[in-house]
């Protein structure tokens, strides 16, 4: 605790803050209302032209910035002659760090908001990329609600989690959910889907979910054209229009292959 004599005379008890790398904001504030208490404040930012500035209050705000900045800093002000240099000095150094924070901070936002989750990604694994980026922004002090993270993770899921993040952004209150709550209901609809597909017959069931298996790969028929009504989500081998000659030439090609399918399921 420093005892200070101010310009009447009186004492004011002071502990001078310390300046850290992510505290310049406030720091300053706090040594501009602790100096100003003083009575020195005008020897570094004289706001009366009239006012006279001595020698010991230029040493009295010199002496109180000393007592608030680390050593590092306090070696890169030690021959400053007045402590309007000191406190420029430091401003400059601490803002273009902040400028620097800021940088990485919307660089780290940028790469958190571009990745989208694949098909063959685990829940796991996706969360785990986005929780490294999001604790380098919270390092940079930077804060990140946590409602955010639910919707961007929301807006990442493939196709084949599509319904369940439909019905949660629907009838869920994504504001109160945590990461931790959706992570759950993501996971349990993964292992039910991972069951699905390696139950017996089942691709046969995802595939009757408007998806056709062709040569191991699956197809969405949303995609798909009708070559006898020309019209979309169905194939020429299940329209119940009536059919042409050559129509009828291509499902009896069909049917055969479909015949040799079950081989390949």
């Amino acid at each position: 605790m420093e005892m200070s004599k101010a310009k009447e005379g009186s004492y004011v008890g002071l502990s001078y803050p310390m300046l850290a790398r992510s505290n310049y904001t406030s720091w300053s504030l706090k040594m501009k209302v602790f100096m100003k208490a003083q009575g020195v404040w005008g020897a570094i930012e004289q706001t009366d032209p009239k006012a006279i500035i001595d020698d010991k209050m230029v040493q009295v705000a010199l002496a109180a910035i000393y007592q608030g900045v680390p050593e590092d800093v306090l070696l890169t002000i030690a021959e400053k002659e007045t402590a309007t240099e000191a406190w420029e000095t430091i401003e400059t150094m601490c803002m273009g760090a902040e400028r620097v924070k800021e940088a990485k901070v919307q660089t780290l936002k940028g790469e958190f908001e571009s990745p989208m989750m694949k098909e063959t990604d685990k829940i796991d694994d996706f969360r785990m990329k986005l929780s490294g980026i999001m604790t380098n922004i919270r390092v940079l002090g930077e804060t990140m609600e946590e409602s955010s993270v639910v919707r961007k993770i929301l807006r990442a899921t493939p196709d084949t989690f599509l319904q369940i993040a439909s019905n949660i952004e629907q009838f869920r209150d994504v504001k109160a959910m945590t990461v931790e709550e959706l992570i759950g209901r993501l996971k349990a609809h993964e292992e039910r889907m991972k069951g699905r597909s390696e139950s017996p017959g089942g691709q046969l069931i995802l595939a009757s979910q408007n998806q056709r298996v062709r040569g191991g790969s699956f197809r969405d028929k949303s995609r798909i054209k009708c070559y006898n009504c020309n019209t979309m989500r169905h194939y020429a081998a299940e329209c119940s229009k009536p059919r042409r000659e050559r129509e009828k030439r291509q499902e009896a090609n069909l049917a055969q292959i479909d015949d040799d399918e079950p081989a390949l399921l």
